[in-house]
């Protein structure tokens, strides 16, 4: 039944790109244009993604050109951004649109004086279609200068049913019981958890979780802005709660040596991998492409997840991150890129990934049933209903010298921590040490 309904979904989405419609039945959709309206324009995308994620952005492309006959063109930056970015418009070959994955660099760029404010079609489908927050998140001061078109969900922790299965628990729905479970899992031969202590913004991701549940929402964004210090009460006691699972060394896979020589998809391959050594593993709801495609499980069946669990009677936290399109200034067709921005605001774009997999939309109009399977309808479902209480990524909020290089800030700081969690105060310390010298720069 269900690869009949995408079946019917994919005939209905080639037809509504044919009709100009937003769906079967549906009305005519403003943004992006129509009638082959951009016919002999071309737009340059950059962005950073490749392999599976790159092929479905391309069928996004490929349906806007159906759309308005306005050609693409994709360039993959790494993970660079701001740095390839910056070459292009110097060197006068600037791309017309930039997918950006962090607030920061968003940000970064706005202050550079880079970017177009977006059109008012755009911003009004942003007003309507999405909570209020990730309005937020694509503004620097009043101006929306970014639109999130894909979404991730980092409130997810996976588990290998036949794990929980065979040592008869069932997930969890607070840190404390988690980590009870994660006992018991041990305790019938597999290691609790696989951590990815090798990648830092795994380990923040951890953190951040952790913070969002026990402190609340207004210090997490107080946090994020360094308008708190890392020396906080409240960060210590986050540590604390964190330092839990990483000095216990019968719930992760390898003890802390093993965590820090893991990198995310090992992390991955430990519980889902033809030799597994954990019962679960946290992460967002990219696990799932990971475990399916390079080995092979059922998304729903031979992996699942539970939301991450609330921490000493907080809200369960849903954190996010995102990559926000932005129009660069020096782009050489700006009103076919801001068409092709109106165009990734509508239910209508979204829909072409959400069925091809590995995406999350936070646009709230996109139907459910346009997603490929269960499992990324319940934490797409889980996403949009989470609203305004969604959180960006804190370290993805940061400046890249503390939220974002690899073997500094951090990153390097929560790697120390899982070597030795023994001094969560002095961890803090070092925290805000970094912090403030890069929140100065």
């Amino acid at each position: 039944m269900m690869r009949r309904r995408t079946t019917l979904l994919a005939s209905c989405t080639a037809l509504a790109l044919a009709l100009g419609a937003t769906a079967c039945g549906g009305g005519p959709v403003a943004a992006g244009g129509g009638g082959k309206s951009l016919s002999g324009q071309t737009i340059t995308v950059a962005g950073v993604w490749s392999g599976s994620e790159q092929k479905n952005f391309q069928k996004v492309l490929d349906a806007f050109t159906a759309k308005t006959g306005a050609k693409t063109q994709f360039v993959s930056t790494g993970d660079n951004v701001s740095t390839v970015v910056g070459s292009k418009i110097e060197g006068g070959n600037a791309p017309d649109v930039v997918m950006v994955p962090q607030v920061g660099v968003l940000q970064q760029f706005a202050k550079e004086g880079w970017l177009k404010p977006l059109s008012k079609t755009t911003e009004q489908s942003v007003d309507t279609n999405y909570a209020s927050v990730w309005k937020k998140y694509g503004s620097v001061g009043d101006t929306l200068y970014g639109l999130y078109f894909k979404a991730a969900h980092k409130s997810t922790v996976w588990y290998s049913p036949d794990a929980l299965a065979q040592a008869g628990v069932k997930p969890p729905t607070t840190y404390d019981a988690m980590l009870k479970a994660g006992h018991t899992v041990s305790d019938s031969g597999l290691a609790a958890f696989s951590v990815a202590g090798q990648d830092g913004w795994t380990l923040t991701d951890w953190f951040e979780n952790i913070y969002l549940s026990q402190a609340g929402p207004e210090k997490y964004d107080a946090l994020a802005a360094h308008q708190l210090k890392w020396t906080d009460p409240t960060v210590v006691e986050a540590l604390t709660t964190l330092g839990k699972l990483f000095k216990d060394k019968q719930l992760m896979a390898g003890g802390q040596n093993g965590a820090l020589n893991t990198d995310f998809p090992g992390s991955v391959e430990k519980v889902f991998g033809p030799k597994p050594e954990a019962g679960m593993v946290y992460e967002g709801d990219f696990v799932a492409g990971v475990a399916k495609d390079q080995f092979g499980k059922k998304i729903g069946q031979d992996a699942n997840f539970f939301p991450f669990p609330a921490v000493d009677g907080g809200k369960a936290p849903v954190v996010s991150g995102g990559d926000a399109a932005v129009v660069l200034k020096d782009g050489k067709n700006q009103k076919a890129a801001m068409t092709f921005l109106e165009y990734l605001a509508t239910p209508e774009a979204a829909a072409v990934w959400a069925g091809a997999g590995g995406f999350l939309s936070p646009n709230k109009k996109l139907d459910l049933a346009s997603y490929s399977d269960d499992i990324a309808r319940e934490t797409a479902k889980s996403l949009v209903a989470a609203g305004d209480s969604v959180r960006f990524d804190m370290s993805d909020q940061a400046p890249a010298a503390f939220g974002g290089t690899k073997g500094a800030g951090e990153w390097k700081i929560l790697q120390d921590f899982l070597r030795d969690p023994s001094d969560p105060k002095a961890t803090a310390a070092e925290l805000e040490k970094a912090a403030a010298k890069a929140y100065q720069g």
